[in-house]
């Protein structure tokens, strides 16, 4: 069923009670860990409502890539949290060096209070519930705000929320930017938001008024560098499948490949028997998904048809009828040879199903035209000399990397995951969105006797042990 959008003052009673209630009785190690394992149940039993949702959503949605990324990815990742719990929690000795012995010291994580979570739609379940469940491992309370562009997926993560957690711990908001911005600019103790870099920059000056702390997971170009080393055959399987999964709307999605230049062409007809060999001559495409809504498709094709009035090589890798593109918002994948830095394909974070392939002369060439770019949430590069990647490495900031694959550092429960400048801020995943979601409280335990007794005045009195401690 369609829930009724949340107005300001009914989002402000909402805030009230998951901070009242959790000042109240914040949760234990025992609580959190029930509440993970209820969660992780529920949705294990109602992955296939999950997938007819996000389907219903996007027009199509391949079931697989749905049951992947939206599915096994957060079940996954709470199993990480649950395995790792008991440990994160525990607090931390510190030294305190021999000034100040026998006092002891230590950091103990302790919960913030009410967590935000603004999620996007392009992964409209993993997206919201695995910084939700961090937040709960962390001990916190939670207020989420789906995309309003997956009403269905929307009610899905409602229905599946309040079958778990009482409306007090977790509440679900229904609304549109303006919500967002409400939700953004209240005073909550943390804020996830994931989506684009420009409505990023609009939620950290509206959550600033309360000086909220943020994890802003954004976007932007995330290069492929195909090294001259590296077997084409191979990066084109992985880039096939790091830019044609859930057709591109993926914000780690390769933006756009880099390849020497003698390499391109063959680089291109691997990519197309790629292509061949999982979708065939696209008359069945349960495999492949659509784009998300009509606004997107419009933009998307605006690209391609920019770069045809230029005269840019345009390379459609699948021949479908043009009627049943549209009425299906399909958009094969395509290939874009060599486009001018000025085009707005070039400009913008893509989002879709087209792939720029650009020849560079040599390896500093293509370092040298990421660098002059804003730093990209992920970067990949293909060689199989580790002197060639280091070197990479070394010279390209990213929030984060794959070496000869793409999307996976993603997946691994263990990695944090976030951007650099302009793609983001902060970081979650494992401990990392444990530790984020937290604070992390220093704590002095002054011992019986204390040197520190002795600092104050008369300070004469101690000038000579000053002396001593000052060397």
């Amino acid at each position: 069923m369609d829930y009724p959008n949340t107005d300001t003052a009914a989002l402000q009673a909402i805030l009230h009670t998951l901070r009242h209630a959790w000042q109240a009785n914040r949760p234990s190690l025992e609580q959190r860990r029930s509440d993970l394992q209820r969660l992780r149940a529920a949705l294990k039993t109602r992955l296939p409502q999950m997938a007819e949702a996000i389907a219903a959503d996007f027009g199509h949605r391949s079931t697989h890539e749905s049951l992947i990324a939206d599915g096994m990815t957060v079940l996954n990742e709470i199993d990480h949290l649950l395995a790792h719990l008991r440990g994160w929690m525990r607090p931390r000795r510190v030294g305190v060096g021999w000034r100040f012995w026998p006092a002891r010291a230590q950091v103990r994580p302790v919960p913030l209070g009410v967590v935000g979570v603004i999620s996007p739609w392009n992964y409209p379940v993993n997206l919201a519930l695995i910084p939700l469940a961090t937040a709960i491992a962390a001990g916190n309370h939670v207020v989420l705000k789906p995309s309003e562009h997956t009403p269905r997926t929307s009610a899905f993560l409602h229905d599946l929320l309040a079958d778990v957690f009482p409306a007090e711990r977790v509440a679900v908001v229904q609304g549109d930017a303006a919500l967002a911005s409400a939700l953004a600019g209240a005073p909550l103790d943390h804020l996830v938001f994931t989506g684009s870099t420009a409505v990023g920059r609009k939620v950290m000056a509206a959550a600033a008024q309360h000086l909220t702390p943020l994890t802003l997971e954004l976007g932007g170009k995330s290069p492929a560098i195909v090294c001259s080393d590296y077997p084409l055959g191979k990066a084109a399987a992985r880039l096939a499948t790091g830019k044609w999964f859930n057709a591109g709307q993926t914000c780690i999605a390769p933006d756009y490949v880099l390849v020497d230049s003698r390499r391109q062409r063959e680089l291109v007809q691997q990519l197309q028997t790629q292509v061949r060999a999982r979708y065939g001559d696209f008359s069945n495409t349960d495999d492949y998904t659509r784009i998300i809504n009509e606004g997107q498709y419009q933009r998307l094709l605006g690209y391609l048809a920019q770069a045809r009035e230029r005269g840019v090589p345009v390379i459609e890798l699948a021949s479908i009828d043009p009627e049943r593109a549209r009425r299906e918002r399909l958009i094969v994948p395509t290939i874009v040879l060599d486009p001018p830095a000025d085009l707005d394909l070039m400009q913008e974070e893509i989002f879709g199903p087209i792939l720029p392939v650009c020849a560079y002369p040599d390896l500093d060439a293509a370092l040298e035209s990421v660098q002059g770019r804003d730093r990209p949430l992920a970067l990949y590069v293909f060689s199989e000399q580790r002197p060639v990647v280091e070197r990479v490495l070394g010279q390209i900031v990213a929030g984060g990397v794959t070496v000869n694959d793409t999307l996976l550092h993603f997946a691994i429960n263990g990695l944090p995951f976030g951007g650099v400048g302009p793609s983001g801020m902060g970081a979650y995943h494992g401990r990392a969105g444990f530790d984020a979601m937290s604070k992390q409280l220093p704590i002095l335990w002054q011992s019986r006797w204390a040197a520190s007794d002795m600092l104050k005045p008369p300070y004469s009195r101690i000038a000579g042990l000053l002396k001593v401690i000052l060397r």
